[in-house]
């Protein structure tokens, strides 16, 4: 009778939250809860602040000066992750989270409010992209899926609770009371994390890699962040000196974005070029729908914000779910499988959304596409976040995880842009129905390309 070989128990039944790994998991989750709750409950507060300030038509910069921000954030991250491990541009980004809050609660001018929001965009890019090489280094295989389902969970409570808080306080005191209020609520946990993370540093190092790719110059990541942040304001109107912006960032964005992405990446080469492509074409998608399906709900629809909100709780709460899901139940199915599943539902939301705008359908049509939209991207980017990391050097996870943020947000800024200006270019009528659909439909066609280009992500 032969003997069978038993794993040993430990071995087995590990999970994120064993001995081994409880730590790391519980800090990991705190950053993310703390990053989602500052990010998402500001949002509302935004339009209040820059019409306390005199700064109305500096809006779209405060607005995307984060989503600029974020590009640069990532690109110093990354290379920060890559030489000296993960925990120390993550406990750097935690701590500078907590400063941004303070600058814009104390702002006099728009322009201090837009310089702490473009701050906060480059603490939650180290923050997203630490983490992610974090993941890669502490966690097995078989581990980083549900790791990664649980970062999106704890985005759950910031989005239920952030936004209409901040709302009501905004409204009832100042909404310099909801960044000061954000800043004291947050210190404490940013100091507890900072402190573990130090530890965490000491015990912890980069792993070197064989690979000696060149890392990005930091003048190319400030030019990007630059061109995105002029890119987003210029989109914003069509007189001269808008459109003069817009060239410019774009031209920036062409001349030193593919500095910042693997080669490869535009002409979805095999790999982790194709990966970060398809970061870039969904998260366009998705991020643009979301901006576009509460404005056609309020200018069109005359749907109630209360109702809006309800339609992005949803949404919040779908996408966590989904999440759950790819990396519970379908962690045995190959990565790039999902991205192919979640695309088409993609897809499926996009195409609700248009129908949404025919006059013969209920006025929640749109409203229900956002949820269907989560449940896509539910899948999607934690399976092309895998991919990237399958596809990377341990030395070099970094690098990766930032070609990804950077191309997530390039995604976002150019889709964004060009739904815009095809909405804007067609005139929205009388009733605006024309300019939406054309819009939506457009984001079709991102939907479309990751679903058929993601067999070019595959795993090895």
């Amino acid at each position: 009778m032969t003997e069978r070989a038993v794993a040993p128990p430990e071995a087995s039944e590990e999970g994120i939250f064993s001995r081994k790994y409880a730590a790391a998991t519980a800090t990991f989750a705190a950053v993310m809860f703390l990053t989602g709750f500052a990010a998402l409950a500001v949002v509302p507060t935004l339009p209040t602040a820059a019409q306390g300030l005199d700064g109305v038509s500096l809006y779209p910069l405060v607005a995307g000066s984060f989503v600029a921000a974020s590009l640069l954030g990532g690109v110093l991250g990354g290379s920060w992750a890559d030489r000296a491990g993960a925990s120390r541009p993550l406990a750097a980004g935690v701590a500078l989270s907590v400063a941004t809050l303070l600058i814009s609660a104390t702002s006099t001018t728009i322009w201090q409010l837009a310089a702490g929001r473009f701050l906060d965009g480059v603490s939650a890019g180290l923050v997203a992209v630490a983490i992610n090489t974090a993941i890669a280094h502490d966690y097995p295989d078989r581990l980083r899926p549900r790791a990664l389902s649980l970062m999106s969970t704890c985005w759950i409570i910031p989005s239920l609770a952030g936004p209409p808080l901040a709302g009501l306080v905004s409204a009832w005191w100042s909404w310099r009371a909801v960044f000061f209020g954000l800043a004291a609520l947050t210190l404490l946990p940013a100091l507890a994390v900072v402190v573990v993370l130090r530890g965490r540093a000491r015990q912890s190092k980069a792993v070197p890699s064989q690979d000696k790719a060149p890392r990005p110059a930091l003048m190319v990541a400030l030019a990007v962040s630059l061109g995105a942040a002029l890119a987003q304001y210029g989109v914003s109107g069509w007189d001269a000196r808008h459109l003069l912006c817009a060239a410019g960032g774009f031209a920036l964005l062409v001349a030193y974005a593919p500095r910042l992405l693997p080669s490869g990446t535009w002409s979805a080469a095999r790999g982790l070029p194709a990966t970060v492509l398809l970061r870039g074409l969904s998260s366009g998608a998705f991020f643009t729908l979301e901006a576009f399906v509460p404005l056609f709900l309020d200018t069109v629809r005359h749907v109630p914000a209360a109702v809006t909100g309800l339609a992005f709780t949803g949404a919040a709460v779908a996408w966590a779910a989904s999440s759950w899901v790819q990396g519970h139940l379908l962690d045995h199915w190959p990565r790039h499988r999902l991205v192919v599943v979640g695309s088409v539902i993609l897809a499926a939301a996009v195409a609700i959304a248009a129908a949404g705008t025919l006059p013969t359908m209920p006025a929640l049509t749109a409203a229900s596409a956002l949820v269907v939209a989560a449940v896509g991207m539910g899948l999607v980017a934690p399976a092309l976040t895998l991919l990237s990391l399958s596809h990377s050097p341990p030395g070099l996870r970094g690098q990766a995880s930032s070609a990804m943020q950077t191309n997530q947000n390039l995604g976002q800024i150019t889709i964004m842009a060009l739904s815009s200006a095809l909405f804007a270019g067609l005139g929205t009528g009388s009733s605006g129905l024309g300019g939406y659909a054309a819009a939506f439909g457009l984001l079709l066609v991102p939907s479309v390309l990751a679903a058929l280009l993601a067999v070019r992500a595959r795993g090895s």
